[in-house]
Formats: structure tokens, sequence, C-alpha cells
């Protein structure tokens, strides 16, 4: 048996899984791992202590091919508060372009917390002129950022719903709600569901609902191979899913890990209010604030801010990745054919 999607047959991967963007932190390794146990990984928008995100991003994506033959990805984060992100959204495609073996395997590029737009340059479109078989996918909270993602052109969306850790809109629609909304709309729209799945079962009912592939944060968090601290991962098997918060960050909505930092941070109840407070962020407290992630990466999951969604609740368990994705697929397979049982 085995699962063949619209998502498997658009990269040609194993298994219609992903990693989800978990920047600033490395993801490195895990994408290695992701994609050699047949999904896809993605490379992290990378920009802790102060190194240039645009250097690591290349060093990164060096260090994948150099470790698998398989496809991978990787993530810009476009806000308006992103400084970096426009000359990464050059400066990449040009790299990869330049670069054989990268531009053979990374086949997909997620934009997310901003604007899809950002990324439709000359040396993106050079890229795809030359050969590229690169896939553009957007982070959609709510579906009017899912109709922004068509308008501007997207080749697939990533549907992702409150439950997800990290950032969000501030309509607060679940995944379930928000993956039926964005299919009926656009029913021909490559998708991918993303927020609250960490088991097969999770995942076969994306696909049920119309989603060609999943992609997941913290079960990958909670893997061996994953780069993040063990104080961090070791959150994970005996949370509950009530153990997060969602509060305003930097660049948005964003779901945390309940402690010192997040329950000490504010809220905002709407994106005309939010903006409003940007305009009162100088680069002395967004530096002051990015310190609070640095201080995660190094195991102070009291005083730092803990990216993690409702999926918690169902993971109990550090695992490899492989044995997670055989495991997923596995169950997923037997919850879809269970369901067929139920056609008459």
């Amino acid at each position: 048996m085995g699962l063949k999607t619209s998502i498997t047959e658009m990269f040609g991967i194993k298994y219609p899984i992903l990693a989800a963007p978990m920047g600033p932190f490395y993801t490195t390794d895990l994408t290695v791992a992701v994609s050699e146990a047949g999904g896809l990984g993605v490379l992290s928008h990378t920009n802790l202590f102060g190194k240039s995100s645009l250097a690591e991003m290349k060093k990164n994506m060096e260090f994948v091919v150099e470790h698998t033959d398989k496809p991978f990805g990787f993530n810009i984060r476009t806000s308006r508060l992103q400084l970096d992100a426009p000359g990464l959204c050059r400066a990449i495609p040009r790299f990869i372009n330049n670069n054989p073996k990268i531009k053979e395997q990374c086949l997909y590029v997620i934009t997310s917390a901003g604007t899809p737009k950002m990324l439709y340059n000359n040396a993106f479109n050079k890229l795809k002129e030359g050969g590229s078989n690169i896939k553009h996918f957007h982070v959609a909270p709510a579906l009017w950022l899912a109709d922004k993602c068509v308008d501007a052109g997207c080749d697939g969306v990533v549907v992702t719903g409150w439950e997800g850790g990290g950032h969000q809109s501030y309509e607060k629609i679940s995944s379930l709600v928000l993956l039926q909304q964005v299919k009926t709309k656009y029913p021909d729209l490559p998708l991918i569901a993303c927020g609250g799945i960490a088991t097969g079962e999770g995942m076969a009912a994306a696909l049920s609902l119309g989603a060609g592939g999943i992609a997941m944060g913290s079960r990958f968090i909670a893997s061996k191979e994953s780069e993040f601290h063990d104080n961090y991962k070791n959150i994970i098997p005996s949370a509950e899913a009530s153990d997060t918060i969602w509060v305003t960050g930097v660049l948005g909505p964003i779901r945390l890990w309940k402690n010192n930092y997040s329950q000490n941070h504010g809220v905002v109840s709407s994106k005309d209010e939010k903006m409003a407070l940007e305009a009162q962020i100088t680069p002395e407290k967004a530096l002051k604030d990015q310190k609070h992630y640095e201080m995660t990466y190094k195991g102070n999951i009291n005083d730092g801010a803990v990216l993690l969604g409702q999926s918690i609740g169902v993971i109990k368990s550090i695992e490899s990745v492989k044995d997670i994705l055989d495991k997923m697929v596995k169950d997923a397979e037997k919850a879809l054919i269970n369901a067929s049982k139920m056609v008459i």
C-alpha cells in the first residue's frame, strides 16, 4: 500500500508529509532526516545570534545536498518587520540558479508571516525560466489570506489553523473549518494542511478533506534528529493541549507554550491595533524580543519564546523521524481504509 496525492506527485516524495517552517531556529539536520525518511524537509529562515540569514541559508542548503539526494525546501518570512526578507527573496533564487545540485533538489519555497508577492522578482523568474521545478506555497491562516495567495499566483497554499504553533491570524479559525473553506472556494488549488496534526488519523482526516499533504512542526521538534534543545523537546511528551497560549508577537499573533515569557506578553485584538503598535517598535525593541528566541535555543524554556501548537497534547514520545513518518503513514492508511468501508 501507499499514499499517492497531488503533493507526492508534485515533489516526487514518498509520503505527503512536510516539515513546517520553524524559524528562527535551525532545522538543517531535521531537513535532511525528513527528506531521507520520505517526506519533504524544510530549512528555516534563521537569523539567531546576529548571524546573516543569507549566509546561513546558503550554508544550510549546501549541507543538505551533501547529506541527501532527496528533494527539500526552504522558508522566508516576508513580514513588514522582517528587514532581511527582501534581500533573501532576491539572493536565494540567484544562489539556487547558480548551484546545479541545489537547483535539482530544492523544489519548494514557502513564504509566511507576510505577503506572498515579495518573492516575485527577476531572480525568482529567472530561476523558474532556467529549468527549476521549484513551487511556491504561502502560509494562509485565514480565507482572505488564501485569496491573496491565489491572486499573487502561488502554486499552492499551506492552510494553517489556529491550533498550530507559531504565527497565526487574528480570525482564530480552526484547521478543520479553514481547510473546508479554502477547499470549497478553490477546489483545484494544491493544499497542505497544518496546525493540530501529529498522528496518522489526523493526516487521514486532512487528506479526506481535500489536502494533498500535511505539514508538522511540534511533532518534528519532538524528534531525535531535530536541533532543538533537549529542554525544549522534553516539554512535549507530558504536555497537554491546553498548555499553549495565543499572544501577540513582533510579527503578529503567535501561539507559544505557557511560561514566564508568554504569560506576561500582551494580546492585541485586531490587525489595525497591531499596526499601530508596530509604529512604536524600535530596532532595539525588536532585538530585545529576538533575544527570547535565542534563550530558547540555548535551553532557557522558562524565559524564552517556546513555539508549540496544541498538537503537543497527542504527542507522547520523542522518536526518530523515520519512525514518526512510518507510523503516521501506516495509521493513516488504516484510517482511510476503515473509512472507505462506510461507503455502501
